[in-house]
Formats: C-alpha cells, structure tokens, sequence
C-alpha cells in the first residue's frame, strides 16, 4: 500500500494511490467505493486495510454520501452520515474522508485544537468555495483560519482538465485569469482546480505557507484511479485525517 503523506499536516493522514488492495480488473486494487460496480467483500477489505494503518476499525471511517455540493456535516461518532462533500470532525480516533477519482481531496487539520477535516471538491465544488464552508466550520469550533494546515492531494491537474463552453469563463470571473491554461492551436482551455483552491485559501486568510499543493496528477498517473482517463469505469481513492487529540468518544 502506497500512502502519500503532507510535509505539512502533522495529523496521521493520506492520500492513497490505488495499490494494496485486493479488489479486481478496472477496480485494481485498493478500491474503496461500492458505487462503482466493484465486489463489496473486496470492497469491504480494501477499508479494513485502509483502517489498519491508522490502528482503528474500519468503521472509525467516517465519510458521507457525495453530490458535487458544498454541504459540511460533522462526525460525532460511528455510523454513515447523510449527503455531503465535507466531513469535519473534533472527535478523538476518527477518521473522516473523500473518495476521489480526478477530483480534488483536501485535507484540513487545526493543530491547537486536533480538529481536522476532509474535502471533497470538483468543479462545482470548487466554484462553489466548499473549502471556504469547511473553515467556516471549524471556525465556528474554536479554530482560526491563520493557524489552519491544509493539503490539496492528488487530482486531474491542469495538464489535463480540458474544458470548454461556460466553465472557462465562470472559473476566470471567480478566480481570476491565472485559472485558465490556454492551448496553442485548441479551441478548448485547461483548468487548474488546485490553483483554483488555493486562491480561495489565501482570499479566506489562510497563509499561502500553510498550503501544501501536491503535484500528482490522477489522470497522467497510472498509480491513480482516473474517472477521464478511464471512461468512468474505475475505481475510487479514499483520503483521509485522523483526528488524535479531540473530544473523546
């Protein structure tokens, strides 16, 4: 099992590529979504894997049901929560996460209080601010958006998000034109989502040292689940952050 870790986030974290699994064919191997046709015993075993390596069962992996919104629910204990692309948690043990394949996973950790937080964002998610909505949350807790670490992980980077009719526009009037990537000879523009983000950290007031944007592309990378580069038959990577030093259960 390969784990991509932050130089930032002191929190036990990852970024899983997709190998060390047992799951089969186009879900090969740490698949980790039963949304997406795989074997759910194989599905069910590639978690506890997942779980393992941060020392708790596999039902401390806390996630929700994903709809390309910005919507944060907190994690207060085991069990399934509702529709969401963020989870937070101030809970001591639990690992809260996103599933991913060419979206973008974000990984929050408050470090005074132990307080952390996983993200899911896509297009929509990320016009949306679903990043801004997190720290709203962990504000609200006691956290201050200063002393906040984030990690923007692996994703379809702007070498291959190729886009065109509204979006180029829509992402240039809310982040400005250094969110556009334009292709000699092409009619259509790639997108940079992590350049995106990352202007929505520093305009919230996070400091730009407290970002670590990782370069992996999930797309390019063979290592990674790619929805895109797959045709939508794929699997899907789980990025998750342990909260160590909250309330206990």
């Amino acid at each position: 099992m390969e784990l991509i870790r932050s130089k930032l986030i002191s929190a036990p974290h990852a970024f899983p590529t997709r190998e060390g699994g047992v799951s089969k064919g186009a879900f090969s191997s740490l698949n980790t979504s039963l949304a997406v046709g795989d074997d759910s015993s194989d599905v069910a075993e590639n978690l506890s894997r997942l779980a393992r390596s941060f020392g708790v069962e596999s039902g401390a992996l806390i996630t929700a049901h994903q709809v390309h919104g910005v919507t944060v629910l907190e994690a207060v204990g085991q069990g399934a929560l509702g529709d969401a692309d963020a989870v937070f948690t101030a809970t001591h043990g639990l690992v809260v996460g996103v599933r991913t394949a060419d979206c973008l996973p974000i990984l929050i950790e408050d470090p005074r209080s132990g307080m952390v937080a996983a993200v899911h964002a896509g297009w929509r998610g990320v016009i949306g601010e679903i990043v801004v909505r997190a720290i709203e949350r962990l504000e609200g807790r006691g956290a201050k958006r200063d002393e906040l670490r984030v990690a923007l992980g692996p994703a379809i980077q702007a070498c291959c998000f190729e886009v065109d009719g509204e979006l180029p526009a829509k992402f240039s009037a809310a982040f400005g034109d250094g969110v556009i990537r334009p292709q000699p000879g092409k009619s259509r523009v790639h997108l940079d989502l992590s350049w995106a983000v990352a202007r929505s950290l520093e305009r919230a007031g996070v400091p730009s040292s407290h970002v670590d944007v990782l370069p992996h592309c999930t797309r390019c990378d063979q290592r990674f689940f790619s929805h895109r580069r797959d045709q939508g038959l794929t699997g899907r990577q789980l990025s998750l952050i342990q909260c160590v030093r909250g309330t206990a259960m």
